[in-house]
């Protein structure tokens, strides 16, 4: 039986950036991007809207121009330490994004992470349709993935925590026995049971009694 889950966000929790905004600017539409992304990360738009909207943007690039983001993305302070520490105490550490399996499936495996689920990007004859392939990501499905991972481990509930810094990540904190506001949008924050300001992922070790 695991001992506990962590559950993180990924874009601008787990790493620095925000991929579909590196994706964007391939487009030359990061700017028009990234606006839609503060406001969906802020609450103030409906998140799934806000997926599709961003990701119209991105149709007709071609399928290497997602490689190209990938390889701007830098993992955020810390998260090795946070691995290692959770897997020592016998614990797994997850992530669930709203954003992309095509990013997230190179990444996750490097940074030891025990499962990870994301959106998928629809692709025809090598270019970005502008579509998402499957049920998106949203703020339901994260607490549901949560929940669902919690299940599969035997984690009771109150033994999970969730990790995020957007709009998107409030359900699956209020399902976790703990939320953690990281470097979050002042909505998140004021929703959070604790909040991490400076972007460093160990910090949260010893707010679950563990050391790095």
């Amino acid at each position: 039986m695991t001992s506990i889950l962590v559950v993180l966000d990924v874009d601008s929790t787990l790493i620095d950036e925000e991929v579909i905004e590196l994706i964007a600017a391939e487009a030359g539409r990061e700017a028009e991007v990234r606006e839609v992304t503060e406001r969906a990360m802020r609450g103030e738009i409906d998140f799934a809207d806000s997926l599709r909207h961003r990701v119209r943007a991105l149709a007709g690039l071609e399928i290497a121009a997602v490689d190209r983001a990938a390889s701007r993305v830098h993992p955020t302070l810390g998260v090795d330490a946070l691995v290692a520490g959770v897997h020592a105490a016998g614990g797994a550490v997850c992530a669930v994004s709203g954003g992309f399996h095509e990013v997230l499936d190179g990444l996750a495996p490097r940074l030891g992470l025990d499962r990870w689920r994301a959106n998928r990007l629809e692709v025809s004859d090598g270019l970005l349709t502008g579509e998402v392939r499957g049920p998106v990501i949203d703020a339901e499905a994260k607490a549901a993935t949560l929940r669902e991972w919690a299940g599969e481990l035997g984690v009771p509930i109150e033994r999970t925590i969730a990790i995020g810094d957007g709009a998107n990540d409030l359900r699956m904190m209020a399902v976790a026995g703990l939320g953690i506001a990281f470097d979050a949008k002042p909505k998140v924050r004021a929703e959070a049971d604790l909040v991490i300001d400076r972007r460093d992922l160990s910090q949260v070790l010893p707010l679950l009694g563990l050391r790095g």
